[in-house]
């Protein structure tokens, strides 16, 4: 009888815990969040402030990308990767290498747009002063 008293205290006990977690996730799901802010300009102050931490970035990833065959990251090592897989007759990890030889690749030139847009920025910023209006 014991043990059947405990079982039923330990049951309706589960079950008003349900039964309050389910009612506050109701509530909790019923108010709407709150708008985001919108911007009230374009950040030009805090781009210029970053502006040599950003070309510091893309400088070091250049390098890295630009290093040779025994610089982790680089494309030349990547290279290598590809050609050793295709001498070892792996030709699913030779596609998958160069997939991502091919990405490498292309990140090279992004980062060259990206360091000629941030020297415009770099220049207008030298004009505007820093960005503050």
């Amino acid at each position: 009888m014991y043990v059947r008293r405990r079982r039923r205290t330990l049951v309706m006990g589960l079950a008003t815990a349900a039964l309050l977690a389910t009612g506050t996730g109701l509530a909790a799901a019923d108010s709407t969040p709150a708008p985001a802010a919108t911007p009230t300009g374009d950040g030009a102050q805090a781009l210029c402030k970053r502006a040599p931490k950003i070309d510091h970035r893309i400088d070091r990833a250049l390098k890295r990308l630009n290093a040779g065959a025994d610089k982790r990251g680089s494309i030349a090592r990547l290279q290598r990767r590809v050609d050793n897989a295709k001498a070892a007759g792996h030709t699913e990890i030779a596609t998958y290498l160069q997939d991502r030889l091919t990405f490498r690749k292309s990140l090279v030139t992004t980062l060259q747009q990206r360091q000629k847009d941030l020297n415009e920025v770099r220049s207008w910023c030298q004009n505007n002063n820093q960005g503050a209006s």
